[in-house]
């Protein structure tokens, strides 16, 4: 048995911008069809061996953003 793994090129504007912008995106992988989103730390959190400081900013999926803010590690957005 063989398996198989697919990989998706990017399609959207986003989703290029993506894939070659300098900062990497840090935690889980995205989905797909999932642009990564900027935010702002509140607290200071080690992630993937990169210590983030409150005040920096990175880019992270929307999934794992939303978790982080809810348990308090991000600064809420204003809107």
């Amino acid at each position: 048995m063989t398996n198989t793994r697919k990989t998706s090129t990017p399609t959207t504007e986003a989703e290029i911008e993506a894939t070659t912008a300098a900062e990497p995106v840090l935690g889980p992988p995205l989905r797909d069809g999932q642009a990564p989103e900027k935010v702002t730390f509140a607290h200071h959190l080690r992630i993937g061996g990169r210590d983030c400081l409150p005040g920096e900013t990175a880019l992270l999926s929307p999934d794992y953003a939303r978790q982080l803010r809810g348990n308090g590690y991000l600064a809420r957005g204003r809107g």
